[in-house]
């Protein structure tokens, strides 16, 4: 047998290789969406043709209709993100993907979506059909995120996700109703939107409800003529309504902040603290963590395996924030300011997200190390340099899933400005570590609403 050592510059090779996260891996697609050069981002996603097919083509299709979107191409953005709606939806599970990534890592697998992600493609196909004039086609998206979150929520039985209900998605649903003269939905949609805010975000993410909303709801009651209603929302909010000039146009400015988390990765330590009829015990005292593992079912050679198992080291994934540059941002019109509102917190939904899955995945990975220990342990019986050899690959192989789509925003902020009918001039102004103001101009219609996103790019890190 050829010595070991012959092959361990080539094993340091790989292993260095195998160490960098996917943020890492991506990195010049991720420098040109984050420095703004869409039409080159979109010729590096398009050469890219094996990614497509590949096991990360949620995320490939996911950048592609950002950037389409980006550079103003919406049915083209839409088209994409029907794609990555499919493969988010159509996870038919590989037996050799699932016995592979036992012995070796999640990434072997294609890449499933976290649950904000797969909500998140409808905001983003929302904001083009709204682009496109199609309100309906819009509306049909909002509604699915709500579903979306219930039928992904309906299959964990035990630690469901804390983020169950979307209520920006309930917002701007009513945002679109009324720009389609439906007011009375809308008055329903903006009614869920605050039970939301009030009874889950505020909870999860420490948010306030937005007193654009407030003053949405208020209107909408006011214009159905729903005065008890509107009485008790004054009463709720603690100022009265006061009705607006209805030769007014409005516009609806939706304020995309930074960039959202790049997964990262980090370990925990568990011991063995023995075998009791057919079972072993995997212990982490810092985080209180227990985890037995039944090994009765196993050959005598594995049960021993297990048995001798002192120690483990499991890879899990966590988020690292990007921090935006601008923390507060204003629309300046008329000789007014508007404050651009917080409604969804990309970032804090990640990382609630994130913590939820893993309560119900840590048991899986520890599983998954625990096979590949006791693999370990049954070569190395046979043979010593067999048993090293197999302990570098299973180091080189083990790491958490890093992948994430990248291209996110950090928050999505908006609010509602009342305009005169004809060509209006409006400045949006940031601040934070730097301060900015950018100006636009938009053709207001009398009793209509003009609907525009804009995503600031600059963050700290």
């Amino acid at each position: 047998m050829m010595k070991f050592t012959r092959f361990a510059p080539l094993l340091l090779i790989i292993l260095l290789a195998g160490c960098a996260t996917y943020f890492e891996q991506s990195i010049k697609l991720q420098s040109l969406i984050t420095s703004g050069q869409f039409e080159a981002a979109d010729k590096e996603l398009a050469k890219d043709s094996k990614a497509a097919e590949g096991k990360n083509r949620y995320l490939y299709y996911c950048n592609r209709g950002v950037v389409s979107f980006m550079t103003g191409h919406y049915q083209k953005s839409i088209d994409y993100f029907n794609q990555a709606d499919y493969y988010a939806e159509d996870y038919s599970k590989s037996f050799g993907n699932e016995a592979l990534a036992l012995i070796t890592n999640p990434m072997i697998k294609p890449y499933r979506p976290e649950d904000f992600e797969a909500v998140l493609v409808h905001f983003y196909k929302a904001l083009n059909f709204i682009y496109l004039k199609n309100y309906e086609g819009a509306l049909i998206e909002c509604r699915r995120v709500n579903i979306v979150l219930q039928q992904i929520n309906d299959k964990y039985k035990k630690n469901k996700n804390k983020y169950a209900r979307d209520a920006f998605a309930h917002c701007l649903m009513g945002l679109i109703y009324e720009a389609a003269g439906n007011t009375n939905d809308a008055f329903i949609a903006y009614r869920n939107a605050l039970e939301i805010y009030e009874e889950d975000y505020k909870q999860l993410f420490g948010m306030a409800v937005p007193e654009q909303l407030k003053n949405d709801l208020m209107r909408s009651a006011y214009q159905l003529g729903f005065g008890t209603e509107l009485d008790f929302y004054e009463n709720k909010f603690g100022y009265e309504y006061v009705p607006e000039d209805p030769e007014k146009g409005h516009l609806v400015f939706f304020w995309l902040n930074g960039f959202g988390p790049v997964k990262d990765e980090w370990s925990i330590n568990f011991t063995n603290t023995g075998y009791n009829d057919g079972w072993i015990t995997l212990v982490n005292e810092e985080y209180n963590l227990n985890f037995p593992i039944y090994i009765g079912n196993r050959s005598r050679d594995q049960q021993n395996a297990f048995k001798n198992l002192s120690f483990l080291r499991v890879a899990f994934p966590k988020y690292r924030e990007r921090k935006p540059v601008f923390t507060a941002a204003t629309i300046n019109a008329n000789g007014q300011e508007y404050p651009l509102e917080l409604g969804e917190d990309v970032n804090a939904i990640a990382f609630q997200c994130l913590k939820d899955r893993m309560v119900r995945e840590i048991a899986s990975g520890i599983a998954r190390l625990a096979t590949k220990k006791a693999t370990e342990e049954l070569a190395r019986s046979e043979n010593e340099n067999l048993g090293a050899l197999v302990s570098i690959v299973n180091a080189m192989t083990e790491k958490a899933d890093t992948r994430n789509w990248q291209s996110l925003p950090y928050s999505i902020s908006y609010c509602r400005v009342p305009l005169d009918e004809g060509m209006q001039q409006v400045e949006l102004s940031t601040s934070g570590r730097l301060t900015n103001k950018v100006p636009f101009t938009f053709n207001i219609q009398k009793n209509q609403t003009t609907f525009f996103a804009f995503h600031n790019l600059e963050s700290a890190n």
